[in-house]
């Protein structure tokens, strides 16, 4: 059988995956899209039910085409946000190919090409994307063993409180994830304990704008770097309930416990870092810092924005922050389940090449891998702060595709003499 050949395989049908596949199209290059599942899977099956985006319809979009399932300051659904990038992909004619899995990727012998191994056969292709994304294989820290006597389920599978057996809940992490689920149970009535770990929580709206805005006013989403320690910082912010800021003094009034980093676990007994005011203190003022920009932008501007005093109102200090727990006997507290919203690791063990590090990183320029022929796209901070939402993964797509197309050119040409 005559092995199927294209310029790009792109891995992976995700927002990553359409936006690259619309960008090849653009250059006249001739591709196909890979995907396991379905267009969108994990917005569908990897997220809890009630989940919503975490910028308004209006921004968190590609820029040829608006939600129709909700108005632009909305918060679109996991399921809206699934059918909007299956019908961009509709839109766009991109050549996905559904429930093909690719197993492998590696040079062919003589290196000219590359030969990628999937569930439906072998494609010999020019080029490979990796359009996987950042959140692959959930992680759960090895601190409380298997055979423990409680529940343990990472973010990626929990669904609803309705899910988990009767008992109290803790959850670790407070990023938007753990900081949103943890909500969720305690409005659901469960008794509900969180471990905060260092995170920044900026307002969801201030001055009558949200802060999607402010970041792309103040040039912040362009930002190529996080700042020197600030590497794995997570962000805590939500769209749940119209949106709101997450405010973690806030959640502990209306009846959560919170703790600090989860530290370790003997006989039943999690333990915590003595760090859970320090890491308050941090997100209280990465709030302020962003009030602070926002405040000045006004002032320098002169743009006409109410002025919002109470945004720098605090919560009163709940006992929890005031004399933290540093140990949490399960049984005693009635903790039935842990829920680990501890984030993810990439996956690249299919691709057979000498582009990663040591953690199996891709070593890469804004998806441009060391590796001729291989690219990256949806990377955490791939570019810039944006470049994992879906606005931000379509502008670095039109890069790589970009690079692709000039690379192709270079291939082309030949000089007079070989003429």
């Amino acid at each position: 059988m005559a092995v199927e050949k294209t310029d790009v395989v792109v891995v992976g049908g995700g927002q990553a995956g359409i936006a690259m596949s619309e960008h090849l199209s653009s250059n006249g290059i001739s591709h196909v899209v890979l995907e396991k599942n379905r267009v969108a899977e994990a917005w569908r099956t990897g997220r809890w039910d009630s989940l919503v985006a975490n910028g308004p319809a209006w921004h968190d979009r590609f820029p040829n085409l608006e939600f129709s399932t909700c108005g632009p300051d909305a918060f679109p659904d996991k399921e809206s946000v699934a059918d909007y990038l299956g019908e961009y992909a509709e839109m766009i004619k991109a050549p996905v190919r559904t429930g093909v899995e690719v197993t492998k990727a590696e040079r062919t012998a003589d290196g000219a090409a590359f030969l990628v191994e999937t569930s439906a056969g072998t494609i010999e292709a020019q080029n490979i994307v990796a359009a996987t994304g950042a959140f692959q294989s959930p992680v759960i820290p090895p601190i409380v063993p298997a055979e423990a006597p409680v529940d343990q389920v990472h973010s990626f599978n929990y669904r609803n409180p309705q899910q988990l057996r009767d008992g109290a809940v803790l959850v670790v992490g407070a990023g938007s994830s753990g900081a949103q689920i943890a909500d969720e149970l305690n409005r659901a009535g469960r008794k509900t304990y969180l471990s905060v770990g260092p995170h920044d929580r900026p307002p969801r709206a201030y001055r009558d704008r949200d802060f999607v805005w402010w970041l792309g006013v103040l040039g912040l989403w362009d930002v190529a770097a996080q700042k020197p320690g600030t590497e794995h910082v997570t962000i805590s912010v939500s769209g749940a309930y119209g949106g709101q800021t997450m405010d973690f003094r806030r959640l502990a009034g209306e009846g959560v416990t919170l703790m600090g980093l989860t530290e370790g676990y003997e006989e039943g007994v999690l333990t915590f870092r003595d760090d859970l005011q320090g890491n308050v203190a941090a997100g209280d003022a990465n709030y302020l810092e962003m009030l602070d920009l926002a405040d000045a932008y006004v002032a320098r501007t002169g743009i006409d924005l109410p002025e919002e005093p109470e945004a720098r109102q605090q919560f009163a200090d709940p006992e929890c922050l005031r004399n933290p727990l540093r140990a949490l006997d399960l049984a005693k507290e009635g903790i039935t389940t842990i829920i680990w919203a501890t984030g993810f690791r990439q996956d690249f063990d299919w691709m057979k090449f000498d582009t990663f590090d040591e953690k199996g990183a891709p070593r890469h320029q804004r998806g441009v891998s060391k590796e001729p022929g291989v690219y990256f796209l949806g990377l955490p901070w791939q570019s810039r702060r944006g470049s994992t939402f879906i606005w931000g993964v379509w502008h670095d797509a039109k890069h790589v595709a970009d690079q692709i197309a000039i690379q192709k050119s270079y291939l082309r040409y030949r000089p007079p003499t070989e003429v």
